[in-house]
């Protein structure tokens, strides 16, 4: 039994990993957790750590189980080949990649306190501010230079953004 590396149709890694698994296949899917704003609220959810791929192990000759069905799989573009062969992978990768991903570490998509940001939407849209710090889930606090004077505003995550 050797690893190789599917890769899958856009955003449909988990779709095709169902379907594998239904089929017999032994497969993995490494996961990380990110923090996203939906609806202007911070959530954390998994998202796959290589995106469009998934680790499948198959066995090699007359007793192993066809790839035939892999390629016709939903969710499935294709198996990844060097020329016509497909590509093994060391098995010691999947092995340290399987131990790391047992406890998926959370990816902050945010700012830092000191970070420079805009306001990118509301009444002060375009004004330079520092990020301060997280006012609850859904709300940033951040300070801005008003009248020479720092001012401590609290808004939503979706109304600021990084300063280039």
């Amino acid at each position: 039994m050797n690893w190789y590396l599917i890769h899958t149709k856009p955003r449909l890694e988990v779709c095709a990993l169902q379907n594998l698994e239904q089929q017999g296949f032994a497969c993995f899917l490494p996961l990380i957790r990110v923090e996203k704003l939906r609806r202007s609220a911070l959530v954390q959810v998994n998202e796959p750590l290589f995106p469009r791929y998934l680790f499948i192990q198959l066995g090699s000759g007359s007793t192993a189980q066809s790839w035939a069905p892999i390629r016709s799989t939903k969710g499935v573009s294709r198996l990844v080949c060097f020329g016509q062969d497909p590509a093994k992978l060391d098995d010691a990768l999947v092995a340290q990649i399987r131990t790391h991903n047992q406890t998926p570490v959370l990816q902050k998509r945010h700012f830092t306190a000191g970070e420079a940001v805009v306001v990118s939407s509301g009444p002060f849209i375009g004004l330079d501010a520092i990020y301060q710090m997280n006012d609850g889930e859904s709300r940033v606090m951040v300070l801005l230079n008003i009248m020479s004077k720092p001012v401590q505003l609290t808004l939503a995550p979706s109304e600021i953004k990084k300063a280039v």
